[in-house]
């Protein structure tokens, strides 16, 4: 599946409205200091398709970062790049390509 599929395949599956809930919701979790909440919960499988879709590997990636599954999640849900959630995932994979690429 190409990244316009996935885009159009995830902006079909969850109307603007429910995606902007969902970051909000999320923002409102992480204010409260809330952690694995349902809101997460579901924006992480959404995240798993996302990286299924556009068959990403951290393996294949290592040398290069690879930005298009948290780029994708960027133009599906309004705003998610505000979240503690999305800044830890490019944190997280930045410190292990480090780490990959310092070995």
């Amino acid at each position: 599946m190409t990244v316009e599929e996935t885009i159009i395949t995830l902006k079909e599956q969850y109307n603007r409205t429910l995606r902007k809930q969902l970051v909000k919701a999320m923002l409102e979790d992480e204010k409260q200091k809330l952690s694995q909440t349902q809101t997460t919960h579901m924006i992480n499988q959404i995240f798993s398709y996302v990286l299924e879709n556009t068959n990403w590997n951290i393996t294949h990636n290592s040398a290069k970062w690879d930005t298009q599954p948290l780029d994708i999640m960027k133009e599906v849900f309004p705003k998610i790049e505000t979240t503690k959630w999305y800044k830890d995932k490019n944190l997280s994979t930045n410190k292990d390509i480090d780490v990959i690429i310092g070995s």
